[in-house]
């Protein structure tokens, strides 16, 4: 019997049929088994941890309690075998609502046999008020836990201890250096770490920074930046009744800089400038000599706060009373953290890592929000700077519903693990 030949028009989609099956299950990869399994027994113990974090209050002006908890951090990675040193601030940049004192920073070293460097960061403090913890103790509660801090920024610094201990309990030390840094006043815009966290970010391969990931679990590789503006202005008191043209009346200048600083934003590029708060005089009849005001700006890119700075200063030489002085400070709080082409490649690696046990991850590339220590690291960093690696919760600066997803656990561990196994080991580039 001759042998019979599918038809021309069977034979293309019979291929491509084909094709695409085989294309699927190649995709689908299964989870390395042994890296799994371990990250669903780190579970419990980084629940423990996490309990033991949150029962510590560590708000940024509380200086005890941040030594505490930074001893209790330093501890764990003690054990975990790296060179460890609480630091303390030398190099403080002052901002306007800077405490005298800052907390310290926990830095820790794990020496592997390979090239590839690594850091991992997070923050110890929180914004809350000695003495609310007996109100909102850690608790388990179905699939969620609840605490004071626990999503912002506890559950990171809890995940960065697990992440070591699960490398260590896999043997693995391919890397050449996993660095950790934990600081103690992020939520007060890092005015004592935020020089230090440039310094070691800018040689490494990839920094990881475990600020929680949303409720969805997202990964960010850019995040607006935050700056203040800040105007005063000095006249001259006198009676204003009697004798008002003897005085430099400091809030009509103040008026007159605010309202021709009205129009610096520039919303299509993401540049914003809003004056919020304004202070002038002491009695209603005198002329008033000192008058100040506040402004929030908002950039997508470091540059435009340079630009916008430029512009503010250009505009305080126009002014309205001759005889009047006019001062401005502007402070960049946070740069703004802007994606690059190697924060992708790495982000785009985690979403096939999350493939394989078979979820989804979602990268966001748009800045959202503002305010992290990532954008610090980025200032001058050769390689990728990813945030959002932390746990999903709800709730972060929240006093009666801060809580994380506790099925976010697994998957967070294992997507740190791997990020670094596959950095360190050329998987990654």
């Amino acid at each position: 019997m001759p042998r019979l030949h599918p038809a021309p028009s069977v034979l293309g989609p019979l291929i491509a049929s084909l094709w695409l099956t085989c294309a699927a299950t190649m995709v689908r990869a299964e989870p390395i088994a042994d890296v799994h399994a371990l990250a669903q027994k780190e579970q419990q113990p980084l629940l423990d941890t996490l309990r033991d974090l949150v029962n510590i209050e560590s708000g940024s002006k509380d200086i005890e309690g941040l030594n505490q908890i930074a001893e209790r951090v330093a501890g764990q990675l003690r054990q975990l075998g790296g060179t460890v040193e609480i630091l303390q601030p030398t190099d403080i940049t002052r901002l306007d609502d800077t405490p005298e004192k800052i907390g310290p920073a926990v830095h820790a070293v794990f020496k592997g046999t390979g090239t590839r460097k690594i850091m991992l960061i997070a923050h110890m403090d929180t914004v809350y008020l000695k003495g609310m913890l007996k109100d909102q103790p850690f608790r388990v509660d179905g699939d969620k836990a609840y605490g004071l801090g626990i999503a912002d920024d506890k559950q990171g610094v809890a995940l960065i201890l697990h992440t070591v201990a699960l490398l260590q309990k896999l043997a693995f030390r391919d890397y050449g250096t996993l660095t950790v840094l934990t600081n103690g006043d992020e939520e007060i815009s890092s005015p004592g770490w935020r020089s230090t966290i440039t310094k070691f970010a800018s040689d490494q391969d990839a920094v990881f920074s475990f600020e929680g990931g949303g409720t969805d679990g997202t990964l960010r590789l850019a995040t607006s930046g935050i700056g203040s503006a800040y105007l005063s202005v000095k006249g001259k008191s006198s009676h204003a009744g009697a004798r008002p043209e003897g005085g430099v009346n400091a809030l009509y200048e103040l008026s007159h800089q605010v309202l021709q600083m009205k129009d610096l934003s520039k919303p299509e590029q993401g540049l914003k400038l809003n004056w919020t708060v304004a202070q002038s005089g002491t009695n209603r009849n005198v002329i008033p000599a000192e008058a100040s005001a506040q402004a929030d700006a908002r950039a997508l890119k470091v540059s435009d706060f340079d630009e916008l700075e430029k512009a503010l200063r250009d505009k305080i030489k126009n002014r309205l009373l001759a005889n009047s002085k006019v001062d401005l400070k502007f402070e960049v709080r946070r740069p703004p953290l802007e994606a690059s082409e190697a924060s992708r490649q790495v982000a785009a690696h985690g979403k096939t890592i999350y493939g394989e046990l078979g979820m989804p991850l979602k990268v966001d590339e748009r800045a959202t929000g503002g305010g992290t220590d990532a954008a610090f690291a980025a200032l001058k960093a050769r390689g990728a700077v990813v945030e959002g690696m932390g746990l999903s919760g709800f709730g972060a600066h929240s006093n009666d519903a801060e809580y994380v997803q506790i099925n976010s656990i697994v998957p967070r561990l294992y997507l740190a693990t791997r990020m670094i196994m596959d950095l360190s080991t050329g998987k990654l580039k």
